[in-house]
């Protein structure tokens, strides 16, 4: 018996779907009733208006989902109201690194604080030798007298940043 190996357009895979302003849990729902494996990272925030204030989930990449599909499956994404496009480069879906999407559902899933955080190429990279999120590398910066670790998606240039105690991290190189 030889095993066959499935061209990768035929493997699942992460691809960031960028929606039209204020679409992503519009287009979330969308994908539910296609039954197409999809994640919404989602954070807590207090908004003040008229009439009070209210707790509410907003994107943590505002404007951007994550479908796990097949690459010649993107069509039944394309199609949905709402999506503008697959991110990629010369109009070729670009799949994303798989741990990327697992350590933020991991972060969010264990109840970690994270918020959106404006995308950083340089800083001090470092590593977070304990904890739930040990292993993982990515940025540190403070906030408000907080320790905080960014974790970016390169692809669609986006971060968001989750509180970590100093004893946690360690410079690397």
């Amino acid at each position: 018996m030889t095993d066959t190996i499935e061209p990768d357009y035929l493997q699942p895979h992460w691809y960031a779907v960028y929606t039209r302003s204020r679409h992503e849990k519009t287009v979330a729902e969308q994908l539910v009733h296609k039954s197409v494996d999809h994640f919404l990272p989602l954070y807590e925030t207090v908004r003040k208006w008229k009439n009070g204030r209210f707790k509410v989930n907003l994107p943590l990449f505002p404007g951007y989902l994550f479908v796990h599909i097949p690459l010649r499956e993107r069509l039944q994404v394309l199609q949905v109201p709402g999506v503008v496009q697959l991110v990629g480069s010369n109009g070729v879906p670009l799949a994303l690194p798989q741990a990327e999407i697992e350590t933020i559902r991991d972060a969010l899933t264990k109840g970690l604080q994270a918020h959106p955080h404006p995308y950083l190429k340089v800083g001090s990279r470092v590593r977070i030798s304990s904890g739930p999120l040990e292993g993982l590398h990515g940025i540190l910066v403070r906030k408000k007298g907080k320790l905080r670790f960014v974790v970016s998606v390169d692809l669609i240039m986006r971060a968001i940043s989750i509180d970590v105690d100093a004893s946690e991290v360690e410079p690397t190189k």
